[in-house]
């Protein structure tokens, strides 16, 4: 006699939610990597563009006939350069799919911004007090500090970047106010250029 099949009958499978602690946890683990990440939105051909808007800057400011107009010239560079990096990292952030006010982009920010500040503060008191000729190297060294407070939040590379800038304020803030322009030119063309197009090819443009 044959043996009559077995009827299957497909167990019921049951869903159920994720308990509260294990939400936690997930989110625990969420806001460790948020905030264990680096800021990987720096814009490599953003900076290679401000070095570039930095040299036509450079030609202008020698042709001017006083240090005052000389230093406008730079803080309309200034201007300039943070329009071009603001538009570039948003841009990076886009494409890459980072967030700019996520933890790693909020610390970045924090580390910049005050020396940046310390430096828009400085730069009206040392004009009052006619000591132009102390700016470039004042802007060299606070916005290399800058970089590199706000560096230590993102890719290797920054930090040294800035180390450079420190390095070259120093040496126009020690050396007489005839080598300003160079230094000034060595900084905000050449090494934004030179680190931009390293970040661009290493990290992403």
């Amino acid at each position: 006699m044959r043996a009559r099949p077995r009827c299957r009958t497909n167990p019921t499978v049951v869903i159920t939610p994720p308990a509260p602690d294990a939400i936690e946890n997930l989110q625990f683990i969420r806001r460790t990597l948020e905030v264990s990440g680096s800021f990987t939105a720096v814009p490599g051909w953003g900076l290679v563009t401000v070095g570039v808007t930095a040299i036509g800057a450079s030609i202008i400011a020698q042709q001017q006939l006083t240090m005052q107009r000389w230093v406008a010239v730079w803080l309309g560079e200034a201007i300039i350069g943070a329009v071009i990096v603001i538009w570039a990292m948003y841009a990076k952030a886009q494409r890459t799919g980072v967030s700019l006010l996520a933890a790693p982009g909020r610390r970045f920010a924090l580390g910049l911004a005050p020396p940046l500040i310390a430096g828009a503060v400085l730069t009206p008191i040392l004009y009052y007090h006619r000591a132009v000729s102390d700016i470039p190297g004042m802007w060299l060294l606070l916005y290399g500090t800058g970089v590199v407070t706000g560096g230590t939040y993102s890719i290797r590379i920054v930090p040294v970047m800035g180390a450079c800038f420190m390095a070259l304020g120093l040496v126009s803030l020690w050396t007489p106010p005839s080598w300003n322009p160079a230094c000034m030119a060595a900084g905000f063309a050449g090494l934004h250029i030179i680190f931009g197009y390293f970040i661009a090819r290493n990290y992403g443009g």
